[in-house]
């Protein structure tokens, strides 16, 4: 999918966001978030979102879904969630409004296009939580539309794949108000464990900075037991021996024993992970940073896209050094 390029909000567009407030009284309370106060909304029900919603449900919260395919909501209105048809009627039902959707282009039209966007039908007080892994610069601008309209949002993208969304074990990364934050973790709690990272835009550095950090690591992953196969290894015993040793990693953990199952079912989109990469080296050139290990890394998973395998799961990694090496690591 293209990314559509941004304009700033136009004077049009803010006058619209106030009318909408001038006809409505109703303000959200800015008291203790808990079931019986406060509704939420969520747009994005994919492979995190499903089962990051899901939770909020299981807590008893009352929760309203938006999704553009509407058979990917089905589990959670299975589980009592309400279908919305558009985030601005989503987040008229909403005091907080969860979006976690795939581009910086989506999280623009679900949150920010005055007709059909969620800002434009959430009551002052309520909150925007973006969970996907964006732009920063997007970021601070949602934050100065809440902001305008007297609304709070906050970045909250979110590390731990699809394991650690389904277990509520995800790290989640946080920028904005810091007591808009604290605020909402009896529902961040749900989900994982959120970690205060600065001001708005801060959460989608942080995550950026971890990308770069899970690209190399699966990098290095792949290689290793690309090298462990041809050099005779058990490659199942080697990970195992160096699981607990300096090598030992997340992606290990979460990821070694799918590679050599030929598990390639996505945790995290390469197509996702493609776009990740995209941001922060735009973001290395804006700051005139040289990071040799994630240029070559992003060459690697755009192999995989070239492929016609951006739908698999990041650690189809392998299948590029295998190609590469005119090898197959079957165990």
């Amino acid at each position: 999918m293209p990314l559509l390029l941004r304009r700033p909000l136009s004077p049009s567009v803010v006058s619209s966001f106030f009318r909408r407030r001038s006809m409505s009284s109703k303000s959200i309370p800015t008291g203790p978030i808990n079931p019986s106060n406060t509704r939420i909304g969520w747009i994005g029900t994919g492979v995190m979102g499903r089962s990051m919603c899901g939770h909020l449900i299981k807590a008893g919260y009352s929760v309203t879904v938006f999704n553009r395919t509407i058979s990917k909501a089905q589990t959670l209105l299975d589980m009592g969630a309400n279908l919305a048809d558009s985030p601005n009627s989503l987040a008229s039902q909403s005091d907080v409004v969860f979006s976690i959707v795939g581009y910086p282009s989506d999280v623009n039209r679900v949150l920010l296009d005055p007709n059909s966007g969620a800002l434009s039908g959430l009551s002052p007080g309520g909150v925007l939580v973006d969970m996907t892994t964006s732009e920063p610069s997007l970021a601070e601008e949602i934050s100065k539309a809440a902001s305008s309209v007297n609304c709070f949002s906050i970045d909250a993208p979110v590390s731990g794949g699809d394991l650690g969304a389904k277990n509520g074990k995800l790290s989640i990364f946080a920028g904005g108000d810091e007591a808009t934050v604290k605020r909402l973790d009896p529902l961040f709690s749900l989900m994982g464990k959120v970690n205060f990272m600065g001001t708005s835009g801060k959460g989608q550095f942080a995550k950026l900075a971890n990308q770069i950090t899970i690209a190399s690591t699966m990098l290095g992953l792949v290689e290793g037991i690309v090298y462990a196969h041809k050099a005779g290894l058990d490659v199942r015993k080697f990970l195992e021996a160096i699981s607990t040793g300096a090598a030992g990693s997340k992606s290990i953990d979460l990821y070694g024993d799918r590679i050599l199952k030929r598990d390639f079912d996505p945790g995290f989109y390469v197509n996702h992970f493609v776009k990740d990469l995209g941001i922060c080296l735009n973001e290395c050139q804006r700051m005139g940073l040289a990071l040799p290990g994630l240029a070559l890394a992003q060459q690697l998973y755009l192999s995989l896209k070239a492929h016609g395998e951006g739908d698999l799961g990041t650690q189809a990694l392998i299948l590029a050094l295998e190609r590469l090496n005119n090898v197959s690591v079957v165990t």
